[in-house]
């Protein structure tokens, strides 16, 4: 009788037993990328399952290889063919490429092709034409790009959710008022370094695109107040993100019309924006005081003692300040977290190049914050490593403290 099961036993086979459907399940089951990849070395019914079940790709690959992944991972949703210094290959990936991307993967949602300084606007037109459900490009340095290329992807792509084109000096304000028309889902924009983007194009790309939670036009050198001022009336309750760095013509107008209507703002940078000073900073504290949690001011130079206290009591989960080169700040805007009910939850502070805070000030910050992760007081002359110890200063021994600039940035939104 024994013998008789072990005989039946080993005449079962799994392929035989388990149907496609039944594998599947199985593969659903496991979390880790590579875990999935070992399923697929069990024979070939196996890999062509994993395949076709595949979401995700990252790769570096060539006309050839795109045509094989297209006929291999038929389901794939995010593709990542992005370039960068540690990771590219030459040529890169060009239009032709392009066009078997969007002839062979239709069911992408998510591209990613920063760096990739080949494609033109012909490859843009390919992926505009065909990948309708594309929600997230990023061509970030792809410099060859202009409004025509881009024109027809927002044209093509409707449901486009997330959308990078940092770098692209080309573009101007027609991409906008394309946006505009046909991309009403539009929830991140990034911009930085498009220097002909103007107020004009902001303003038309807010009348239709009125859920923007996150925009970056850091080193949009044409972006001015009223630009500004129509995103914080159109974008009032969505907006979380927004990124200004070196926008000069940026002014207290900007910054006191976000304190009005956006009361949901996370992070704001404003470094280098030399017009902005300490009363519009006071509102937007005062008004941002439960959502605030990024702010960067370095190169404010109007800036002084008030708001820093202002945003220091007021903002109650403030976790990255950034004040660099503010020389007017004293260790007198530290003198209100005595006062504060709760404790400071910053996890990075920025005091570089400014010269009258002394170890005074950032006793009183630690005094009142158990969290800080990262303190930069780089040409600070009264906070040295021996002013901290004979003061006596108890860093946390997750705190890193950049005397001298030895230590890398910490990797945080500012």
């Amino acid at each position: 009788m024994a013998s008789t099961v072990e005989a039946s036993c080993e005449a079962i086979c799994i392929n035989e037993a388990l149907t496609d459907d039944e594998l599947r399940s199985v593969l659903a089951k496991l979390d880790s990328e590579q875990d999935k990849d070992h399923f697929g070395l069990v024979c070939k019914r196996w890999l062509r399952l994993q395949s076709t079940e595949r979401k995700k790709l990252f790769a570096r690959a060539g006309h050839h290889m795109l045509r094989r992944m297209a006929a291999r991972f038929t389901c794939l949703q995010e593709l990542d063919l992005s370039q960068s210094l540690s990771r590219s290959f030459y040529p890169g990936i060009m239009d032709s490429d392009l066009s078997v991307i969007a002839d062979g993967f239709r069911c992408l949602r998510v591209l990613n092709l920063q760096n990739c300084k080949g494609i033109t606007d012909n490859g843009m037109v390919a992926i505009g034409r065909v990948l309708s459900s594309l929600q997230f490009l990023d061509v970030s340095y792809c410099r060859k790009l202009t409004d025509k290329g881009l024109i027809a992807v927002a044209g093509g792509c409707s449901d486009l959710q997330i959308l990078h084109l940092a770098g692209c000096r080309l573009v101007t304000d027609g991409i906008l008022r394309e946006l505009s028309r046909n991309c009403h889902n539009l929830e991140e924009l990034g911009l930085q370094g498009c220097t002909n983007i103007t107020d004009l194009g902001l303003s038309d790309l807010v009348s239709g695109c009125c859920g923007i939670k996150h925009l970056d036009v850091n080193k949009c050198s044409n972006i001015g107040d009223i630009g500004i001022c129509n995103v914080s009336k159109a974008c009032a309750s969505s907006l979380k993100t927004l990124k200004l760095l070196d926008c000069y013509k940026i002014g207290d107008v900007s910054v006191s019309s976000l304190a009005l209507y956006c009361k949901n703002l996370e992070t704001l940078i404003i470094g280098g924006c030399r017009g902005i000073s300490d009363e519009s900073i006071k509102s937007l504290a005062i008004a941002c005081k439960n959502s605030l949690k990024n702010l960067r001011m370095d190169w404010c130079i109007n800036i002084s003692d008030s708001s820093l206290s202002c945003v220091l009591t007021q903002c109650r989960n403030i976790e990255a300040l950034d004040i660099g080169c503010c020389e007017d700040i004293t260790d007198a805007a530290f003198e209100g977290l005595i006062s504060r009910e709760t404790e400071l939850t910053l996890k990075v502070l920025k005091v570089s190049n400014c010269p009258k805070i002394t170890v005074v000030g950032i006793g009183r910050v630690l005094n009142k914050c158990n969290t800080l992760e990262y303190l930069d007081v780089r040409s600070c002359p009264f906070i040295t490593k021996a002013d901290c110890h004979e003061a006596g200063l108890q860093f946390t021994k997750h705190c890193k403290v950049n005397f001298n600039g030895s230590l890398s940035e910490p990797d945080v939104s500012l």
